[in-house]
């Protein structure tokens, strides 16, 4: 793929849950050199469950030349904030601004659904994420913050969505 390459942001459709699923362990595969084996393969068993079943809320994908580069969960909320899960872009596509755009198709989303502002979970491992997100207008929202095994902190992010 070159980097001119245009790309396309839409709704997930029910045959892309393969597809999403291999993007997102492709691109998420990187992190298991931070994880013992043990709480990879949940991690992973994670994300395949959450993204072949993802409950309420949108699925956004990326599609370039025909094939899923993309994805990104935009979870609605048991109270008055959504979510962003899970969050990627395939390897070789990246640095095209995929991540960006599926990121700001949530945030659009979020607002004009009137919602206060939006989260997500992120890790110290995903540094050009969080980059990301703070340039964005993404706050550390300390009271969102989870540690799932010893040594391991899960950072909770936060948007104000003002109109």
């Amino acid at each position: 793929m070159s980097v001119t390459e245009p790309f396309t942001l839409r709704d997930a459709r029910g045959q892309d849950r393969t597809d999403a699923v291999a993007v997102t362990l492709a691109a998420y595969e990187q992190y298991a050199a931070y994880m013992p084996t043990w709480a990879w393969k949940r991690y992973r068993e994670d994300i395949v469950e959450t993204l072949e079943k993802p409950g309420d809320g949108e699925h956004i994908v990326a599609e370039q030349n025909g094939a899923l580069v993309g994805s990104v969960l935009l979870l609605t909320p048991k109270s008055d904030e959504p979510e962003v899960r899970l969050l990627a872009v395939a390897p070789p596509a990246r640095g095209q601004g995929i991540g960006a755009a599926l990121m700001q198709a949530c945030i659009q989303r979020a607002r004009q659904a009137g919602y206060p502002s939006l989260a997500l979970h992120t890790a110290d491992v995903m540094a050009i994420a969080m980059h990301m997100y703070e340039q964005m207008g993404f706050v550390r929202a300390l009271e969102l913050d989870f540690s799932p095994l010893q040594g391991a902190l899960i950072k909770g992010y936060r948007l104000a969505l003002a109109p």
